[in-house]
């Protein structure tokens, strides 16, 4: 008789497209290698399910049907993490030991954990404490180091898009300037290919500090080449360089006094000042991760599960799955949790924007 093997499944951090499309792929790759020698058990709300010991037992017919929906059948939650050293709750108790204790009770040979940058390193946690742990990286960030892409990212660069899409017709009618603000936390990837695909006029991205003198100039020059409105993709961390040069506890100070909310709303401001021209602000926020998976996604996120069910079957454990250069690869879990993919400014795309006139605010 084949022994019977047992897998836990977790979607940990925020959730975006192709969550579910992943989980099918993992399921169905693992019933039709193995049969009725597995077991899956997905844990509600991310690590909570696993803390908590709140899991369902999956059956062939759980992963039908799901490809195509929106966010993930078994919840998600965010938990607080010392990066490097543990996970706990909110009083700064350990919860690795109740984790790994459900881990143990359900005989569990490997956890697959989806999650973003920060899951990624918390997943590694478990790793160290002794639990078989595989993961795949989805983010509309895209700032997972070790992967070309994750999945998420192509949904969210698509809502982007056409977000700024829309906002053109009004911006012309209306001769104004607007500021579209993008997902993608201190990583401009997002922001870049949304502003390319959509024709921003500007892009701001957290890589590449903006002179405020130099945006006005550029709006300044389009007024004299005939084009009165001005459409900015402004990633949600983008910072001036003069802001850039204080920490993170000055930044923070100036946030709070300046009554914006966002870094576009106080450009809106400080552009309808110095050009006397009308600045409107959309923020589309987690619209940008909400809604089906694009077809490529779709397949991204199927391919990544099926992958990491190969990984299963093959015991190559503390790994991620990931893509380099067109193909499906494994990832070793300690070098993809080492650090944060950022936008490099030298990046192809980046030149590709600016030899077409693109302006990025330095």
């Amino acid at each position: 008789m084949k022994r019977i093997t047992r897998v836990g499944l977790v979607t940990s951090g925020g959730d975006c497209q192709g969550l579910n499309a992943a989980i099918r792929g993992v399921g169905k790759a693992l019933f039709q290698h193995l049969d009725n020698n597995v077991e899956i058990f997905g844990m509600y709300d991310g690590y909570r399910g696993l803390i908590d010991g709140d899991y369902k037992f999956m059956e062939y017919d759980d992963f039908c049907g799901i490809l195509t929906e929106g966010g993930t059948i078994l919840g998600t939650s965010r938990q607080r993490y010392i990066p490097g050293k543990a996970i706990v709750d909110e009083d700064g108790n350990d919860l690795m030991p109740a984790m790994r204790d459900t881990y143990n009770r359900l005989n569990l040979d490997c956890l697959v954990v989806m999650g973003g940058n920060g899951t990624q390193k918390s997943a590694k946690l478990l790793m160290d404490a002794g639990m078989n742990v595989v993961t795949l990286p989805k983010t509309i960030d895209n700032d997972i180091y070790g992967t070309d892409t994750t999945f998420g990212f192509q949904s969210a660069v698509d809502i982007g898009c056409n977000v700024i899409d829309y906002i053109h017709s009004t911006a012309s009618s209306h001769s104004r300037i607007f500021l579209v603000e993008l997902m993608g936390r201190d990583a401009g990837w997002l922001t870049l290919h949304a502003g390319i695909a959509s024709g921003a006029d500007v892009i701001l991205l957290p890589e590449i500090p903006y002179n405020f003198e130099k945006i006005v100039a550029a709006i300044e020059h389009r007024k004299k080449m005939g084009r009165h409105f001005t459409i900015i993709a402004v990633a949600e961390g983008a910072v001036s360089d003069q802001d850039k040069q204080l920490s993170e506890e000055e930044r923070r100070r100036i946030k709070e006094t300046s009554g914006h909310s966002t870094i576009s709303y106080r450009l809106a401001s400080e552009l309808e000042k110095a050009t006397g021209q009308e600045a409107r602000v959309t923020v589309p926020g987690h619209y940008q991760r909400g809604g089906p998976p694009c077809p490529y996604d779709r397949v991204l996120a199927t391919q990544f599960g099926v992958a990491a069910a190969q990984l299963i079957r093959e015991k190559k454990y503390g790994h991620m799955v990931g893509m380099q250069h067109g193909e499906i690869v494994a990832v070793p879990l300690a070098e993809a949790a080492s650090q944060t993919k950022f936008l490099p400014v030298d990046h192809p795309l980046i030149q590709t924007a600016r030899d077409m006139g693109i302006f990025f605010g330095d």
